[in-house]
C-alpha cells in the first residue's frame, strides 16, 4: 500500500479485486456508461446546507439513485435535473454483483461519480441505506486514484491504496460503514477515457428486501 497513517489494519469484509475487468470489459462498461450519462446527464451536486458544490459531477442508474442538495442527501426515482426516471443499471454491473457481493438481492441504484483531475471526495461514510447487510461495490475506470479507508469513526486512522482502472472494491460486513474517501486521482494512467478522468461505479442496495430472493 503506497501510504498509510496509524497502525489499523482493514476491517472484514473489505475486499479487493484488482484488475478485475480486463481492457475489453472495461471499454464495454465505459460505453455503457456513456449510454447512462446521455439519459441521465451528468450533474455537479451540492453540499446540505452550505450549497458548496461537489468537485466531481454525478449521475445515476437504476431504480434509484443517490442525490445531495441544500435539502440533503437522499434517494430518489428520478433525475433531479431533468425529472426522468433514471436509466437502468446496466447487466454488466448486475452480473458482477452477482459474482461478488455474496448477497441474494439485486442492487437498486448505482452511483456514477466522474473525478477530473483535480477533483477529490473526502473522508465520508455510505449510511443513507436502509440494508446494511448488502455490501458497497465499487468499480474503477480511467484514471488510479489514492483511495484511503478508516474505521466506523471518522477519527480512526487510516490507510491508503491506489486503485487502477478495472478493480473492483467491495465494503461489506464489518466494513461497510467504514470511512473512505478519494484524497487524488493520478492524471495520465490510463487510456481508457480519451479527456482523461476517472469514472467511479457504486452499486448499492438501498431498501430492505422480502425475505424471497428477487433474482
Amino acid at each position: 500500500m503506497p501510504s498509510s497513517t496509524g497502525e489499523n489494519t482493514l476491517l472484514d469484509g473489505f475486499r479487493l479485486v484488482p484488475g478485475r475487468l480486463d481492457r475489453e470489459a472495461q471499454e464495454a462498461l465505459r460505453d455503457a456508461i456513456r449510454a447512462v450519462a446521455v439519459e441521465a446527464p451528468l450533474y455537479r451536486p451540492s453540499m446540505p446546507r452550505t450549497g458548496k458544490p461537489f468537485s466531481v459531477r454525478m449521475t445515476n442508474c437504476g431504480p434509484l439513485g443517490w442525490v445531495s442538495d441544500q435539502s440533503g442527501y437522499r434517494y430518489q426515482p428520478t433525475h433531479p435535473g431533468t425529472g426522468r426516471p433514471w436509466p437502468a443499471i446496466p447487466e454488466v454491473l448486475l452480473s458482477l454483483w452477482k459474482e461478488l457481493a455474496d448477497y441474494p438481492h439485486p442492487p437498486e441504484a448505482c452511483l456514477v461519480n466522474f473525478y477530473e483531475a483535480e477533483a477529490r471526495m473526502g473522508l465520508h461514510q455510505d449510511s443513507d441505506e436502509a440494508e446494511f447487510a448488502a455490501p458497497v461495490l465499487s468499480v474503477s475506470l480511467g484514471d488510479s486514484c489514492l483511495f484511503r479507508i478508516g474505521g466506523l469513526d471518522r477519527r480512526d486512522p487510516t490507510r491508503s491504496l491506489r486503485l487502477a482502472s478495472g478493480d473492483v472494491l467491495l465494503l461489506g460486513g464489518a466494513s461497510r460503514l467504514a470511512f473512505h474517501g478519494v484524497d487524488r486521482i493520478y492524471p495520465g494512467t490510463s487510456t481508457l477515457l480519451a479527456q482523461g478522468g476517472r469514472i467511479n461505479l457504486t452499486l448499492r442496495r438501498v431498501t430492505k428486501p422480502d425475505e424471497s430472493p428477487e433474482w
